[in-house]
């Protein structure tokens, strides 16, 4: 990539995406701390998780509303902020109410910038890098997990308050990340669409592909539909039926392939197989350095493979690993080899080269300029409200159950995740926005 100034401002706005991975896996070293500490029970302790996952429902939900009006980055300046907030006050909580409402603050930026930020990015990329600047956000989110995994076994579990520098040290990336996005110039997408500045989108545009500007400023003004409202009423017209049932698909399938039950998890699910809590720790280390490592692979695949392409190769990985999970936790010690560990890896590389890589790609793809904040708001949401059922009741669920039927369900799950990539989910590698708003509509 030549162009150096696209490239700062993809990796600056995919920041969202470190500090989105960095705040949800954060809390898989403090559960079991801050359970003892405060005596919660199983079910209250996943409520506690989950907080913050009810947080980013909301922000998914309404995150839109001021990328629509107020513009992407503005939003991404109190998004950084709230961050901020988040971290400072989780880290000196004084008892469980605290520690959830801060949570809950801080689900809120997790969920907006799941919606911003890719969107953002899609909005300012050529075509021919798009998928490739997209997932930058997939790769930040990975990044910040592994460095969260890392940040809480290198503070580890010796002094009793350990648990609020592995809360308190997000401060330092989001008070980064609130600098940066000084720098980063609005998208020029919304700057037609909703300013009608055509002068400062011609000149963001031609810093983006000098040679396309013109035609890139024509194609935006000729979709941007004159006389049509851009609310949430025009969303749900009907017209956006085929994207707003891709989005849903996709987001739904993410969930309930069980990946957030594995990052909140880790140390858990290690724990339940018989080994140590510093083993399992370190185990957990393992899952975000392999999760970092496939990301890579999936940006270096994902616009010269597809987007489909990748997709295959995570539904057969997710079905593989999954079942010998739920396998290998009917036996009578899962923990005594290196096999639940290597088993978990495959899986999390699986999740990495396919739907990590793709889905804050594919939704930011296929919904059409006017109704993109909404329809990335809506598929984000999606994406969350079943992260929040599924973190939050997992360990009732493991409790009474045990961890083989659940991870069952996850592997029944992707079988029907293979089928809706082979019957629905359609190519949009090397297409513009305005193409794959054509394609949509003709589908």
């Amino acid at each position: 990539m030549r162009n150096k100034k696209i490239i700062f401002w993809s990796v600056t706005v995919s920041l969202g995406g470190f500090l989105f991975g960095f705040d949800t896996a954060l809390i898989s070293g403090v559960e079991g701390t801050v359970q003892q500490l405060w005596s919660l029970s199983d079910a209250m302790t996943g409520q506690l998780v989950a907080m913050a996952l009810y947080g980013t429902i909301i922000g998914a939900i309404f995150g839109g509303i001021p990328a629509q009006y107020m513009g992407r980055k503005k939003s991404l300046y109190y998004i950084a902020a709230i961050f901020l907030v988040s971290a400072l006050g989780s880290a000196l909580s004084p008892d469980a109410g605290w520690l959830m409402f801060f949570r809950f603050i801080g689900g809120l930026s997790v969920g907006a910038s799941s919606v911003v930020a890719p969107m953002y990015i899609a909005e300012i990329s050529p075509k021919q890098k798009r998928g490739r600047l997209t997932a930058l956000f997939q790769f930040n989110i990975v990044f910040g997990i592994m460095l969260a995994y890392f940040s809480n076994w290198l503070i580890g579990t010796g002094d009793p308050d350990a648990w609020r520098w592995m809360l308190g040290v997000e401060a330092f990336p989001a008070l980064l990340f609130l600098i940066l996005v000084y720098f980063v110039p609005e998208s020029p997408r919304w700057l037609v669409l909703k300013k009608g500045d055509t002068d400062e989108a011609l000149r963001i545009l031609t810093i983006i592909d000098s040679s396309n500007a013109e035609k890139s400023l024509a194609e935006i003004q000729a979709g941007a539909g004159k006389k049509e409202k851009a609310g949430l009423g025009e969303f749900f017209s009907g017209r956006y039926r085929l994207p707003i049932m891709l989005a849903f698909l996709f987001a739904f399938f993410n969930q309930v392939s069980g990946i957030n039950a594995v990052i909140y998890y880790a140390p858990r699910i290690f724990e339940a197989s018989g080994m140590g809590l510093d083993a399992a720790l370190l185990s957990s280390v393992g899952i975000g350095l392999t999760n970092l490592v496939f990301t890579m692979v999936g940006l270096a695949l994902i616009d010269r493979m597809g987007r489909r392409f990748l997709m295959y190769i995570g539904s057969f990985g997710y079905i593989i690993s999954l079942s010998l999970v739920a396998w290998l936790f009917t036996t009578s010690n899962p923990g005594s080899g290196v096999l639940l560990p290597v088993l978990l890896f495959v899986f999390i590389a699986a999740h990495a080269i396919g739907q990590g890589a793709v889905i804050w790609v594919f939704i930011s793809e296929i919904f059409p300029n006017k109704v993109r904040s909404w329809g990335n708001s809506f598929g984000s949401s999606t994406h969350w409200v079943f992260a929040a059922v599924i973190a939050g009741n997992f360990p009732w669920f493991a409790g009474k159950f045990g961890q083989a039927p659940i991870f069952g369900f996850f592997a029944f799950m992707m079988v029907l995740q293979l089928i809706f990539v082979w019957r629905l989910m359609p190519e949009t590698k090397g297409t513009s926005l305005e193409d794959i708003e054509k394609q949509m509509r003709r589908s």
